[in-house]
């Protein structure tokens, strides 16, 4: 039996593992749920759910996958009792990992695009219409962003197949270690915009006042949800990492030093775009209209705006890319334990495969736009988006919780077992009433409430 892959370095699996959780929504999400709830309210708030949820079912991926070393496809194989179903879980994650691909490699060609146009001067000269207009006329260009697709594809493919630690483990570092350099030079440029203090004032300075006006319960809410989803749970993502690595450290506290990773990447972005938007009076937007709009119409009245913007959308570039890489990652793996083949021949598969999977997310955008979609929120890629964030994710980590928890799953005393095993932070008997019969309460309302407020409210 071949002997199976393992990472490098600790660093290398940490990096990876944050570089998988750190992606867009950090960047045009976060920032602006933090203005609009009270700034350093909606911080502590964050924080506080982080540890509550994210940090637990983080371990309890890590775990799965370590103990069974296997791909989430065969993982519950290893570990769950004769005569269970856990296994189809397996399979579902695998879903949801294509899932996620069908719209995200769009996104990260994105803002390799962007990346392009910002390099070659395009946005030089523009007015606001002006920048606006080159988002709406990408959008309505299906080779152009086709292109972009398939050049990520091809580049997730191409890194993942050339192997885990000469492939995957290399890449990701230079890319993560990159992103947090850059990231660290444009905040310290930030504070030195005419608008800085007002803009992190804004940001960082609890106010409960302005978290009331938006409602406590809907602050609230949208803290949790941030903290729930930044990590990115419940579709194995992570529990392919965690069977690549040894058990020298305890997992506990190498969730801590991804959730750490993944909050730095959150936070920092918050202290690069408050500054510039204060100081150039322009709304703290979230979503597309944030990256591809406004920090544009910044970069293009800002000087040396040519060079922040460029290295803005390198920074998005390697955040996109590194969740890519850590699904495709997945996505290849599973393929090779399902069918016996190897990494190369798993890659060139999911390479067509997904190419053309992504395609409906491209053409959602023009030849194939549709007013159904409205409810979703106006595109192909609001469908997919709905059903990884609102479904796959939340009942994904529910199902590895009560896994993990259980009588009727591997267990808590395994559990806890396998992720004491090895130096750092433990898990602590104590714990497992909340974990038993609270968490799975939030996870289930997290669900519920998604789906009430996309639909009902």
């Amino acid at each position: 039996m071949k002997e199976r892959e393992k990472l490098g370095s600790r660093l290398g699996f940490i990096l990876i593992s944050a570089g998988c959780a750190i992606g867009i929504g950090n960047v045009w999400k976060f920032p602006y749920m933090a203005g609009q709830g009270g700034g350093g309210a909606f911080v502590l708030f964050y924080l506080i759910f982080l540890l509550m949820l994210g940090l637990p079912i983080m371990t309890m991926e890590f775990a799965v996958g370590r103990a069974s070393q296997k791909s989430p496809v065969k993982a519950y194989y290893a570990l769950e009792k004769p005569g269970q179903k856990w296994h189809i879980h397996g399979i579902i994650t695998l879903i949801g990992c294509y899932l996620l691909m069908m719209f995200y490699t769009t996104v990260t060609g994105w803002m390799l695009h962007y990346f392009y146009m910002t390099v070659t001067g395009q946005f030089q000269g523009l007015d606001a219409d002006g920048v606006s207009g080159q988002f709406t006329t990408m959008l309505s260009k299906p080779l152009t962003m086709g292109f972009w697709m398939v050049v990520v594809v091809c580049a997730g493919v191409f890194v993942c197949s050339r192997g885990l630690q000469n492939g995957l483990e290399r890449v990701t570092k230079v890319m993560m270690i990159a992103l947090l350099a850059i990231m660290v030079v444009l905040a310290i440029n930030s504070f030195f915009m005419a608008g800085a203090k007002e803009g992190l004032k804004f940001y960082l300075v609890p106010d409960f006042g302005r978290m009331q006006e938006v409602g406590v319960v809907s602050t609230l809410v949208g803290a949790m949800n941030q903290a729930f989803f930044t990590l990115s749970l419940g579709i194995g993502a992570m529990a392919i990492f965690g069977s690549y690595i040894g058990k020298d450290h305890s997992l506990l506290g190498e969730s801590t030093r991804v959730v750490i990773l993944d909050t730095f990447v959150a936070i920092t972005s918050g202290l690069i775009i408050f500054p510039a938007c204060f100081t150039y009076n322009v709304d703290q937007t979230s979503g597309p209209s944030l990256i591809f709009i406004t920090l544009p119409n910044i970069f293009a009245n800002m000087s040396m705006g040519r060079l922040w913007g460029s290295l803005f959308f390198l920074f998005m570039s390697f955040a996109a890319l590194s969740t890519v890489l850590a699904v495709f990652e997945n996505i290849i793996s599973c393929g090779m334990e399902l069918t016996g083949c190897s990494r190369k021949k798993s890659g060139l598969v999911n390479l067509v495969l997904i190419t053309a999977l992504s395609l409906p997310c491209v053409l959602g955008y023009n030849l194939w736009s549709w007013d159904g979609f409205t409810v979703f929120g106006g595109a192909v890629l609001d469908v997919e988006d709905f059903f990884v964030s609102n479904i796959f994710l939340p009942l994904g980590s529910l199902v590895y919780l009560l896994f993990c928890v259980t009588r009727y799953g591997w267990g808590w005393s395994k559990y806890k077992e396998e992720a004491n095993t090895g130096h750092g932070l433990k898990m602590h008997d104590w714990m497992r009433p909340y974990l038993t019969y609270i968490l799975p309460l939030i996870v289930l309302f997290i669900f519920v409430f998604g789906i009430y407020d996309k639909f009902f409210a």
